[in-house]
């Protein structure tokens, strides 16, 4: 959300030229109208946006989805209001006029902040894992629905919306070497699994 159509566009094309989806808004009462009926990921906004400003479209993004990050666009004049965007929880500010190149990164490192504080409140929020087979039980199931445990890393992946990078600790390709099954992983590594400790 921002008051200037030129630089309001300028940073939708530079976004969507990077593979995000955005959506639009040219003032404040519509921005926290798309926040009350959506979930974002992250919200830009410049502080000025007519009778509802930046601020509250901050506060309104971090009631509905505290996880939702908020880049606030300011001017020098306006650096007291950064500050306190600032203290009501936004997550970073950029100074106009600016270069795409530091909205790019900008972006990227809130994502990047966003993916950690999702993992820890899943590794937070685990109930239930299966002491053998190391399956979770899924979350979020309604009343009627029968309890489904998934792999760890299928939970993580739906809650995360990341792409898990999986491979073989040492020892287990040190185990599938010593069975003669090549599973693409080097395992030149010296272990013995009747002498393990533990």
């Amino acid at each position: 959300m921002d008051k200037d159509p030129f630089f309001r566009g300028d940073i939708v094309n530079s976004l969507e030229n990077e593979g995000y989806e955005i959506t639009v808004s040219e003032n404040g009462q519509k921005a926290i109208q798309l926040l009350d009926s959506n979930r974002f990921d992250l919200v830009i906004t410049g502080l000025e946006g007519g009778p509802v400003d930046g601020i509250g479209v901050l506060k309104s993004a971090k009631k509905n989805h505290p996880e939702t990050m908020v880049i606030i666009l300011t001017s020098h004049a306006d650096m007291r209001l950064a500050i306190k965007a600032l203290q009501h929880g936004a997550d970073d500010y950029i100074l106009k006029p600016c270069e795409t190149e530091e909205i790019h990164y900008r972006v990227e490192k809130c994502m990047e902040k966003q993916k950690i504080k999702r993992k820890i409140a899943i590794y937070e929020n685990m109930l239930s894992i299966c002491r053998r087979c190391k399956r979770i039980k899924e979350l979020d199931l309604k009343r009627d629905d029968p309890v489904k445990w998934i792999p760890v890393e299928n939970y993580i992946q739906k809650q995360t919306r990341l792409k898990m990078k999986s491979t073989y600790c040492t020892e287990c390709a040190a185990g599938f070497a010593q069975l003669g099954i090549d599973i693409g992983v080097d395992a030149d590594m010296e272990v013995d699994f009747e002498n393990k400790e533990g």
